[in-house]
């Protein structure tokens, strides 16, 4: 587990003992596995996809802030999915009619200095990307959020749960119960290679409403309507 370094670091180091991983994007791009449905090698596990979802989180913000003219997004340059994380953002944010700041960040004080560019760029809202560092860092990520009163969209509840404004993305529970799933089917002779790569087919939407009083904001009816669920 710990997303595509551990995964891949591990894969590097061996060829024969069993990999079970978790990807935020697509583990074939990362070169984790052959693919999906034949993994082949010694690896197989989760894939969160969580990568791809960045349009769709933008767009959410776009509900809640539809006035904005800057969105940052906040983005690990270091990990394997960086640059289409950018990409995805970037295409995503010019087509909702909203100019599109990257913030990077990959270490506990360049998250510090990241929010004080957004600001200095006059962002009104703020995407975090996938990542495990972050997901690490998130009191520190919402709590800046917090102090510089930007909406934000993370990855997964979590944050949200820490005080975050929301999260769409997969379940991390029903993810990491998947790979013990898988673990223990390994351990008892079933190799990696014949496995698929489970992928998510829900995704859920967590809204802290504590979190959108104290920005200010309403939290339109559509919105609330197919969260799956709210934190008062």
């Amino acid at each position: 587990m710990g997303g595509e370094p551990s995964a891949l670091a591990a894969k590097a180091a061996t060829r024969t003992i069993p990999i079970v991983f978790n990807s935020g994007g697509d583990p074939v791009e990362a070169g984790l596995v052959a693919s999906l449905n034949r993994p082949g090698g010694n690896a197989t596990g989760t894939t969160m996809l969580a990568v791809e979802l960045g349009p769709k989180q933008l767009e959410m913000l776009q509900e809640l802030v539809p006035k904005i003219a800057v969105i940052a997004v906040l983005v690990n340059p270091t990990i394997v999915f960086a640059e289409k994380e950018v990409k995805n953002a970037t295409v995503a944010g010019h087509a909702l009619g909203k100019q599109v700041h990257i913030a990077n960040a990959s270490t506990e004080g360049e998250i510090e200095t990241a929010y004080k560019v957004l600001m200095e760029h006059r962002a009104g809202a703020l995407l975090v990307t996938p990542d495990p560092f972050f997901f690490a860092r998130r009191e520190q990520i919402v709590a800046l959020a917090a102090r510089y009163a930007i909406p934000a969209n993370y990855f997964s509840r979590e944050f949200p749960e820490v005080g975050g404004l929301m999260s769409y993305g997969t379940n991390l529970a029903d993810v990491y119960q998947q790979i013990g799933i898988y673990a223990g089917r390994v351990l008892k002779g079933e190799k990696p290679a014949d496995l698929p790569v489970v992928q998510p087919t829900k995704f859920e939407l967590v809204i802290n409403l504590k979190t959108a009083r104290a920005l200010g904001l309403t939290i339109p009816p559509g919105v609330l309507a197919i969260a799956d669920e709210v934190i008062e």
